[in-house]
């Protein structure tokens, strides 16, 4: 199958007529244009402190893997806006309909902020070949390993990554009395099973980041961490108890690209 790129959609952000200047991160982060159940989130998800973390700058080319609900598209897109390039690779749940979707149309303050590809479980080519300064990935290598297809999206972001180019992962910590279930069908998965698996797809660990920490996380809930807020999987049972506990205990890690 032909690879198919990012197709530019090159138009200025405008809110009420006015061109928006190119904001810092902490501008960005704090815009009155963020959805507000997002910005409720930041004191847990630290968004500032983890984006300085993976050394993010305005000049980079950024590829987000599977955005969500777009919680860091509403920072990220006006961030590099002016001197960077931020690209979208959407996954089969990213069509019309979704989250990210919707996300996008009650926001229109965010066009020509990004580029989109969308890319499927057997074909992974969502960038040119050594075309992206960083690749970010947030709460998603769970779901790879789930869906069973981890090593080739590996293998992709690998490929599209500049020579030491950086790779910032954040996902759900299992603990350690507990073994790996390989498909992480809980969500959870171990830091140490995690990095492993990166370093082994041609990447080497620069650093590990504390700030969304949750030491009241015990993983070993009914739903998974989907227990937890923001999902609540069980509804209304136990909610105050897990509402209390918070979200879940999440590792951020930074790799460099490395030659295989």
């Amino acid at each position: 199958m032909k690879a198919v790129y990012p197709i530019v959609c090159a138009v200025s952000m405008f809110v009420t007529g006015q061109a928006l200047a190119a904001p810092t991160l902490e501008q960005a982060v704090h815009s009155a244009t963020r959805d507000a159940r997002f910005v409720a989130r930041d004191p847990i998800r630290h968004p500032v402190e983890e984006l300085q973390f993976f050394g993010l700058r305005p000049d980079a080319s950024v590829i987000e893997i599977w955005p969500g609900g777009g919680y860091w598209a509403q920072i990220l897109g006006p961030y590099l806006h002016d001197k960077g390039r931020y690209t979208l690779a959407l996954g089969p749940e990213d069509g019309a309909g979704s989250a990210f979707t919707k996300m996008q149309a009650a926001h229109p303050e965010l066009k020509g902020t990004f580029r989109t590809t969308q890319f499927d479980g057997e074909h992974l080519d969502f960038a040119p070949p050594e075309s992206a300064d960083f690749v970010l990935t947030f709460r998603n290598l769970h779901n790879w390993m789930e869906a069973g297809n981890v090593a080739q999206m590996l293998a992709a972001i690998h490929r599209v990554l500049k020579p030491g180019g950086i790779l910032g992962v954040e996902d759900h910590r299992g603990h350690t009395n507990t073994p790996q279930d390989p498909r992480a069908e809980d969500g959870y998965v171990r830091q140490a099973y995690a990095i492993s698996l990166i370093e082994k797809a041609g990447f080497r660990l620069v650093g590990t980041s504390e700030i969304n920490a949750n030491p009241r996380d015990t993983a070993n809930w009914p739903k998974g961490v989907w227990t937890l807020p923001p999902t609540f999987a069980l509804g209304d049972k136990d909610r105050a108890k897990y509402a209390a506990i918070g979200e879940g205990d999440n590792f951020v890690l930074k790799f460099e690209k490395i030659d295989r």
